[in-house]
């Protein structure tokens, strides 16, 4: 089979599609025929090593870990799943033809492979950053670097509880903050005035690591109040880092309900073939993403 590998960290240009051995569902597990797999900006960190010191992992290495797709094995112990499904999950080395899953559920009816795909890190991170930030229904969530996908997550599942959201991007995504219930306003000089007057910050969110923690520390009155995702040097300032993963099965439940419901739809800003999986990245890490991008099998 066909699947992206690295065999050194660096730039996208390490970055090889490569013939590779079939993985195999293992008990608890099961393998799918992949049909998109979702873009994150884990995947670019880890291929440039930046997590070694944390969770190390052997070169080489494939890419990736959200997919949708067709189930083709089921692993022993797993039920409730059979060959011929349409899933969306969390394995690895999901830029691939066949990867393996280790938390999955059915596909909506409704929602395409594409944007299957682009569902699973998202939605867990968004799910765990609204708890554990502790903010509320009827209280006021700033979201700063809104329109990509965790943010385009985070906005329409803060609505549906009821959570009134300030979400920062760039002029070209107002709209479309706005278009997911966002009290939109844009980042770049003066901004923080420009939040202030839209009213007070019960909780901020750092989605985008652009060196604002101080200004969101200064919003919410409290560090505790804050949490990022993007910077690393936030606890420096006394602000949480929110990195590790809660329950990926819980969070691909709540997604498809949410999905079921119409509350919850994060389009796929562009597709990619294997063979342009440096393109992704490239693309991923310059930012400025409404919605979600996706590699396409």
């Amino acid at each position: 089979m066909k699947r992206v590998s690295f065999a050194e960290f660096g730039g996208p240009d390490v970055l090889q599609l490569v013939d590779a051995e079939e993985p195999h569902a293992g008990p608890g597990q099961v393998r799918i025929a992949v049909r998109a797999a979702g873009v994150n900006p884990v995947d670019w960190r880890i291929r440039e090593g930046q997590f070694q010191k944390v969770h190390p992992i052997e070169l080489p290495a494939g890419v990736g870990q959200d997919a949708s797709g067709v189930v083709d094995e089921v692993g022993e112990g797993v039920e409730g799943v059979e060959v011929g499904d349409h899933v969306f999950g969390e394995g690895s080395s999901t830029y691939a033809e066949f990867a393996v899953l280790s938390a999955w559920t059915r596909m909506p009816e409704g929602l395409t492979f594409e944007e299957a795909a682009g569902y699973p890190s998202v939605v867990e991170t968004a799910l765990r950053i609204i708890r554990e930030v502790g903010v509320q229904a009827g209280q006021t969530l700033l979201v700063s670097g809104a329109s990509g996908g965790v943010g385009s997550a985070v906005l329409q599942i803060a609505r549906d509880r009821g959570i009134t959201v300030i979400g920062t991007a760039g002029a070209a995504n107002q709209d479309y903050l706005r278009s997911l219930g966002a009290v939109a306003t844009t980042y770049g000089e003066g901004w923080v005035e420009r939040v202030r007057q839209l009213g007070h910050v019960d909780a901020a969110l750092d989605l985008a690591g652009s060196g604002v923690i101080r200004e969101l520390v200064e919003l919410t009155g409290d560090p505790q109040k804050v949490i990022s995702i993007a910077d690393l040097a936030a606890p420096e300032l006394g602000v949480r880092f929110s990195g590790v993963a809660g329950s990926m099965p819980e969070a691909l439940a709540e997604a498809a309900g949410l999905i079921s419901r119409g509350k919850l739809h994060i389009p796929v800003e562009k597709s990619y073939t294997l063979a342009e999986a440096a393109a992704a990245h490239i693309d991923s890490h310059t930012g400025h993403t409404r919605g979600r991008r996706v590699v396409v099998v």
